[in-house]
């Protein structure tokens, strides 16, 4: 079996005891095999070994001080591939050793039957050699196709001619070959890639003509020996070939009917002969790479059509789906994957129907696709349509779809482009809820504006009359009621305007869980005893801007709706966090701005809301309460109130199972302002010079009775212009300007800046029933500014006046 391996194989042993190393020599001498040995006792001596000795076989022990046989098969695999590695041991139990070989290992020997270790050399380095001329002949197939390719994908043959000296090079690792380069016009031959550094390259030659008219007219490649040479010399037909020892194959690279290139070989001396095999490969070589050639650049035409097509439907928004006319899905992109949840080999083959139509549209389907079978004709070809998918675990999804067909052999076949719509579907159904509440909003705040006015009146002229009747009057109960109603009519108002953000904010910085705690107890009444209530408040709370007393309304609205959720009981959480909106966040929740948020949340266990209450619960004057039981605006002025206030207010609701309301509210650095307490006016009279500016004619004479009732001297105008002209009539002091915000022509905020000019000392108390952009900006009131909402009645509006007068 000796004759079946080189003449002298090289062997690692790595074994840190020189015995047992000396005994496996021994044993392998002992199988007639011609050997030459190093021993490695480290990790760092084996990786030098593997590159300076380069060995043909690794004998490696199981265990060693700091080294173990599973390192160094994989060293040996990883610098020295197809090296067999052979385990040898002095105990290994079984699955040890069927790691061993599943592992790579060729074989393990136990160390008392080292007798066995010469064999098991021999069949390793068999195996090697029988592996290595597999990979040979692979490697001969897979060089022509890989040249075929380059040829294709470079512009010219100088650009080919080294990948073909690579490829040839490792084949032929005695390099005794060289490229040679053909010039049909010159007839020369020239060698620009000489395969060894250690000779000299050829000069460059000529073909005779006889020799390119038969590449030109056979179209063949070309093999010249010593002895065919001197036969074409003898006729003429070879010029300047060379000596005779030199042996050439040419390889046509041909386009239409010019040689390009040549592929030439040659022994350098008598002692490195071109051998047999060697000439085996360049023969097969020059024979096959011309129609290698032509088929790749046939198959490279078809896999880069195939290539860019599937490039393309895979990076597709669309998922495409391909169905035969029995309904069977033939191709399923990776888009379809994700879009439905099957995966392409579960899809294929089944019914397009059963896969992707909800079952309440598979007859419909059905039908459809009998009638475009039968006809060729569809109102689903080639346009855009939307209808409702199924995803794979039962969820129906909206889709846009457009199907084309294309005739076959066989019959129709029919290609479908689906989009996924539901984010499109999302955002549409998002942009007309805020469109409507937009619409509803701008009509509540125009009523509620003419009703302030209107309601403060009826305050006004109430209070007037009831000072004027005796106690126990039958007309004095009347006008009680009549103020009843007012006081109702003013809480529908104030709702209103929080539904439509007209409403003036006073914002401070506030920590919100003070809020919560300061409201706590009163809570708890209200809820009741048979509702379970827990805080979850975050300690690292950051702060936010708001009106501290739109904010309680807010958590009332919204413990009073989750109490009503639970009329036989059941357990409320109101929550506090952090929270950071991201952009994925945002896209799925529009409008949200991405950043940094305080979030308030009440969850409730009550029994939910099934979609369509969920989307109209913020509308004003809509409730599922009973008749007489609710306005139907707690929930829209918490929208308003949330959104005025720069945040953002989701529901999350499950029908049986509660809803949580949570809210967004934009974090702010800034400390917690320090609330001063109201201070009460000591008394309601004055004697100070009013300047009343009201555009109304109905509030104007009762603003300016009621004042003079407690002492002021009012002078009045309707306009701003008027109470310039008034003011400039009047010597003595003005001590405080009373202007609507709203008047035609010049604003309150515009009247008192130019009364300023000329009067610096007159403070100014503003009223109006909505806001305006005059002395409010996004709906929060600028600090220093005194500011009354419309409507109010006289004894606020002189406590209002002398808590105005009396600042400092």
């Amino acid at each position: 079996m000796a004759d079946t391996v080189p003449d002298t194989i090289r062997i690692l042993i790595i074994e840190d005891d020189p015995n047992d190393a000396a005994l496996e020599e021994r044993e392998v001498r002992r199988a007639d095999i011609a050997c030459t040995f190093r021993r490695v006792e480290t990790r760092a001596d084996m990786v030098a070994a593997l590159t300076e000795f380069a060995p043909d076989v690794i004998l490696t022990d199981h265990a060693l001080p700091s080294f173990q046989a599973l390192d160094a098969l994989e060293l040996a695999q990883q610098l020295s591939p197809g090296t067999p590695v052979i385990v040898v041991t002095g105990r290994l139990g079984d699955e040890s050793a069927v790691r061993y070989l599943q592992l790579g290992a060729a074989d393990y020997i136990i160390k008392d039957q080292l007798h066995r270790l010469g064999p098991a050399v021999l069949r390793a380095l068999q195996t090697k050699r029988s592996r290595e001329e597999q990979a040979r002949a692979h490697q001969l197939q897979a060089a022509t196709y890989r040249i075929a390719q380059v040829a294709l994908s470079t512009p010219g043959l100088p650009e080919l001619l080294p990948v073909i000296h690579e490829i040839v090079g490792e084949l032929m690792p005695a390099k005794n070959f060289y490229i040679a380069l053909y010039d049909p016009t010159s007839e020369q031959l020239s060698f620009p890639y000489f395969a060894d550094e250690h000779e000299p390259a050829p000069s460059p030659r000529r073909l005779g003509k006889g020799l390119t008219d038969y590449v030109l007219r056979t179209g063949l490649p070309l093999l010249v020996t010593a002895e065919t040479q001197r036969e074409l010399e003898e006729r003429g037909d070879v010029e300047q070939m060379g000596a005779p020892s030199i042996d050439w194959i040419g390889v046509p690279l041909a386009t239409g009917d010019r040689v390009i290139g040549v592929l030439a070989a040659q022994s350098y001396s008598p002692e490195v002969k071109l051998g047999e095999r060697e000439k085996d490969i360049l023969r097969f070589v020059s024979t096959q790479i011309a129609m290698a050639i032509e088929r790749s650049r046939a198959e490279a035409e078809i896999r880069a059509s195939a290539g860019q097509l599937k490039a393309i439907i895979d990076t597709s928004l669309d998922a495409v789906i391909t169905m035969d006319g029995t309904g069977a899905i033939r191709s399923w992109s990776p888009q379809a994957e994700r879009v439905f949840g099957w995966a392409a080999p579960e899809a294929i083959g089944r019914k397009l129907s059963a896969t992707i139509v909800p079952p309440s549209y598979r007859e419909a389907h059905e039908r459809g696709l009998a009638h475009l079978l039968a006809t060729g004709e569809g109102p689903v070809l080639n346009r855009r349509l939307e209808l409702t998918g199924m995803h794979r675990d039962g969820r129906e999804i909206p889709v846009e779809l457009a199907i084309t067909r294309v005739e076959q052999a066989g019959g129709w076949l029919f290609s479908a482009f689906v989009r996924d719509i539901s984010d499109r579907k999302l955002l549409e159904t998002q942009l007309r809820q805020a469109q409507k509440m937009e619409a509803v909003g701008r009509l509540a705040g125009g009523i509620a504006h003419d009703f302030n006015n209107v309601l403060t009146a009826i305050f006004g002229y109430t209070e007037l009359v009831l000072e004027e009747l005796p106690a126990g009057s039958s007309a004095r109960q009347d006008l009680e009621e009549i103020r009843k109603a007012a006081q109702r009519a003013s809480a529908l108002t104030r709702q209103l305007l929080a539904f439509s953000r007209q409403q003036v904010l006073e914002p401070v910085v506030l920590r919100l869980n003070d809020l919560v705690e300061e409201v706590d107890k009163m809570l708890r009444r209200l809820v009741g005893e048979n509702v379970q209530l827990r805080l979850s408040l975050a300690r690292d709370l950051g702060n936010v801007r708001a009106d501290p007393g739109q904010l309680q309304q807010v958590l009332m609205n919204l413990i009073v709706n989750a109490r009503d959720a639970m009329p036989t009981g059941g357990k409320l959480l109101i929550e506090t966090a952090n929270a950071n909106l991201t952009e994925q966040y945002a896209e799925l929740h529009q409008p949200v701005t991405p950043g940094r948020y305080v979030m308030l949340a009440v969850s409730d266990t009550g029994i939910g809301m099934d979609a369509d209450t969920k989307t109209r619960i913020f509308e004003p004057f809509f409730t599922t309460k009973e008749k007489g039981k609710g306005t139907g605006l707690g929930l829209s002025t918490v929208y308003g109130i949330v959104k005025q206030s720069a945040g953002y207010i989701w529901v999350y609701t499950e029908v049986g199972r509660g809803t949580t309301f949570k809210v967004y509210l934009p974090r702010v650095d800034a400390p917690a302002d320090v609330q001063a307490p109201r201070r009460e006016a000591g008394t309601l009279a004055g004697t100070e010079t009013v300047l009343l500016a009201e555009d109304d004619a109905m509030l104007r004479p009762l603003a300016k009775g009621l004042l003079e009732r407690l002492g002021y001297q009012v002078l009045e105008a309707e306009n701003a212009e008027q109470a310039l002209a008034v003011a400039g009539g009047h010597q003595a002091p003005i001590h405080l300007l009373l202007a609507d915000v709203v008047m035609p022509g010049a604003s309150g905020r515009d009247l008192a800046r130019r009364l300023g000019e000329t009067r610096p000392a007159t403070k100014v108390l503003y009223v109006s029933g909505y806001t305006d952009d005059a002395i409010v900006q996004h709906g929060m009131l600028e600090p220093g500014l005194n500011f009354l909402q419309k409507p109010f009645t006289p004894d606020a509006l002189a406590r209002k006046v002398r808590e105005v007068l009396d600042t400092k």
